[in-house]
């Protein structure tokens, strides 16, 4: 009897031992798993990384940033097919169950059973949204592993259930599900894929987002085309199956062939890609001071940038750079330039990956002498030394918003250097209004005279152009024609002594440093191109500066506005030399160094070209009455330049600015703008035979020439101007004559 009753004990012991191991085991499964669960607060606000979008002034999407690209959108604004064919598909019973879909899984796990080949799978698009949502990932699991994993998903996806609601569920899904080609979400999906908006998909391409889902490497409809147009019907006749989709519409549907937007369907391409990257610059600058994650935020950034005129400007610059290249390939010879051509190919050899991951003194050695006599690798480094680059841009100048930026001839790749911002060269004689607008604002006027003769200033001697010199020559002239002399002339004097040009120009908008010396009338300074451009377009917005701008608005994922930018401005200069500044550089452009702008452009246009030393730099600044842009055209190697007169800036940069002026004005329907004159400026124009001041007459039926005629003809002798702001003071432009009006 005792040893029964022992006997009993045992049992009673082994029984509590088993099941008290197999609580504890459970225990402990419970534990770990529920150590790997969404808190309540992540399941209420899942934030899975979203691509911030980029858009331009007139609504279009001009570029993204992401790490995984996606977009979020609203189930309401998807076709209700889209639903349809992803129920159909992947959860058939999604309405009905509570996250897990338990006679499901049971049937997948018999056929799994019985099946070498196939796997059926059995997560519901709740436990699937799990998945993706919280990083309950697969990979190589061992038994265990994969079972804590799938008790993890179906935790989460109960909760899922009660948090949110089955479109809340559903539209979660699509907008955090892969679909290949870097497209997180199915609004980034219709975008690489075809080019839409998801709200515009039809039901066969809702129907390949569906099939992706399964596998976006299996299906991927560019390289294994047949089995995703296989799968795509599958999807849809899944569909005729539920009948959500008749037997005729299926039968009509799948004989459409997948039509994709394009075959490069790698990333997101850009028309605008260097000011993208100004904007990511600028964002990453933003993100430092507020804390948000251009990458994963989601962020929405509204640009200045105007669509229309960056295609015209993409085109303009295209156009002239591709026939650019191929004069200079006739006229650059690197035989002339032996030492050059070493130099380049010692650096490249000695940056190259090959030779920097050898560490041997003789390994280096022999990839050195490898790659300096191998012809490919010497002829890739010759192609980039003399590549011709471009730095293109327009501004408006009343509200500093950047429309158009061309950042290098490369147009397809935004992370190169920019040359709008990221280059620093001398304008040479683009430079030149700022030191006549220091002479104006000192008191003189464009009919001032000035000697056109060489001179030796402390063993400075500038010369002209073709060594042309005659005797005294107004400012006007001496603007229109870039005339080095006169401008020296004009910082060697109390005209527009240097430190007030650096002083004038700083206010106009030139951030760069600028030495105050007397070279400073030729350009000697280093500028960016957009510091350039802004500064010249101080002259059409009556002496007010505003500096340029990118970014208008950011707002987060939501909607909800983060920071609104309004640009600085102030009043640089006054607005009658501002004026009249315009009115000279018309005269660049209707008979001066500008002229070949008329060969483009016929609306009215003032502007100023520029040519550096030894044709290094070609620039043209102009403006519109609405408008400032400004070209440069050179070689990232100050060393490599143009070999002669066709690096003039009216040759190499002035194209540009004029082809994309005739284009934004006639494809855009630009209105028609007239220069003004502030008030306080007045013109009076005299008869050219009138020489004598005493008896002078104003225009007259009988006398008609008009002082627009006279410029027009290229002559523009015997006319006044009064510039009322300085004492109303006339000065005669063929006498050496000065009175009082």
């Amino acid at each position: 009897m005792a040893k029964t009753n022992f006997k009993k004990n045992n049992n009673n012991k082994k029984k509590l031992y088993i099941w008290g191991t197999i609580v504890f085991l459970f225990l402990a499964l419970a534990i770990y798993t529920y150590s790997g669960v969404p808190s309540l607060d992540e399941l209420e606000n899942p934030k899975p990384p979203l691509a911030s979008r980029v858009f331009s002034a007139d609504g279009e999407l001009i570029g993204q940033f992401f790490i995984e690209n996606r977009i979020a959108t609203d189930l309401d604004s998807l076709p209700p097919y889209v639903i349809k064919a992803l129920v159909a598909t992947e959860d058939r019973n999604f309405y009905d169950h509570w996250g897990v879909d338990i006679p499901r899984f049971f049937k997948a796990m018999i056929k799994n059973l019985f099946s070498l080949s196939l796997r059926e799978g059995a997560s519901t698009i709740t436990q699937q949204l799990a998945k993706n949502l919280y990083s309950l990932k697969e990979g190589r699991e061992n038994p265990l592993d994969k079972a804590v994993r799938k008790v993890r998903e179906w935790i989460s996806a109960i909760q899922i259930e009660r948090t949110f609601t089955k479109n809340e569920i559903a539209e979660l899904y699509l907008n955090v599900s892969y679909f290949g080609r870097s497209a997180y979400g199915i609004e980034s999906a219709a975008k690489v894929y075809f080019n839409k908006r998801a709200k515009d998909l039809t039901l066969p391409e809702a129907a390949l987002f569906v099939a992706l889902l399964k596998s976006s490497v299996n299906y991927d409809p560019v390289t294994r085309y047949e089995t995703a147009l296989q799968r795509r019907n599958q999807v849809m006749y899944n569909m005729v199956d539920v009948d959500m989709l008749t037997e005729d519409e299926y039968n009509r549907l799948k004989q459409q062939p997948i039509q994709l937007a394009s075959e490069k369907l790698s990333h997101v391409r850009s028309e605008a890609p260097h000011f993208l990257e100004y904007i990511r610059q600028q964002m990453t600058t933003l993100a430092d001071k507020y804390g948000y994650d251009l990458y994963r935020d989601g962020l929405n950034i509204y640009t200045t940038l105007d669509l229309r005129m960056q295609r015209i400007a993409n085109r303009s610059a295209k156009k002239h750079i591709a026939e650019y290249q191929t004069l200079f390939d006739k006229n650059w010879k690197w035989d002339s330039n032996k030492s050059l051509l070493t130099d380049l190919l010692d650096k490249a050899i000695k940056n190259d990956a090959r030779y920097k991951t050898v560490t041997s003194r003789d390994a280096k050695a022999k990839i050195y002498n490898r790659l300096k006599y191998d012809v490919d690798f010497v002829d890739s480094v010759k192609k980039i030394a003399q590549t011709v680059e471009v730095g293109f841009v327009v501004l408006d100048p009343k509200t500093g918003f950047i429309k158009t930026l061309v950042g290098g001839e490369n147009q397809n790749f935004g992370r190169g250097l920019n040359h709008v911002t990221g280059i620093r060269r001398q304008p040479g004689s683009s430079f030149k209004p700022f030191v006549y607008a220091t002479a104006l604002e000192n008191g003189y006027t464009p009919a001032s005279t000035v000697l056109n003769q060489q001179f030796n200033y402390n063993g400075w001697s500038p010369s002209n152009a073709g060594n042309g010199y005659s005797g005294y020559e107004t400012l006007r002239w001496g603007l229109a024609n870039s005339v080095n002399v006169i401008a020296g002339r004009l910082t060697i004097s109390d005209m527009a002594p240097p430190y007030q040009v650096v002083k004038f120009a700083q206010r106009m908008g030139i951030k760069s440093h600028m030495d105050a010396y007397p070279s400073i009338a030729l350009g000697t300074v280093e500028v960016t191109p957009l510091e350039m451009v802004s500064a010249m377009g101080t002259f059409i917005n009556s002496g007010v500066h505003v500096d340029p701008i990118s970014i208008i608005k950011i707002e987060d994922r939501n909607g909800v506005v983060l920071d609104e930018f309004v640009p600085e401005s102030v009043q640089a200069i006054s607005p009658q030399t501002s004026s009249i500044i315009v009115d000279m550089m018309t005269d660049v452009i209707n008979y001066g160094t500008g002229a070949g702008v008329r060969r483009y452009f016929q609306y009215p246009a003032a502007g100023k070209t520029g040519t550096t030393q030894k044709f290094s730099d070609a620039w043209f600044v102009g403006v519109t009455p609405t408008m400032v842009a400004g070209a440069w055209v050179g070689f990232d190697d100050h060393r490599v330049k143009f070999t002669n007169w066709y690096g003039q800036g009216g040759r190499a940069a002035l194209p540009i600015w004029a082809m994309f002026m005739e284009g934004a004005y006639k494809e855009l329907k630009l209105p028609l703008k007239y220069f003004t004159l502030a008030n306080g400026v007045e013109m009076a124009t005299f008869c050219k035979e009138s020489m004598n001041l005493g008896d002078a007459k104003l225009a007259t039926d009988a006398c008609p020439e008009t002082y627009t005629d006279l410029i027009n003809s290229g002559k523009a002798p015997g006319y006044c101007e009064i510039h009322a702001g300085n004492g109303g003071r006339i000065i005669h432009e063929n006498k050496d004559a000065d009175s009082e009006w």
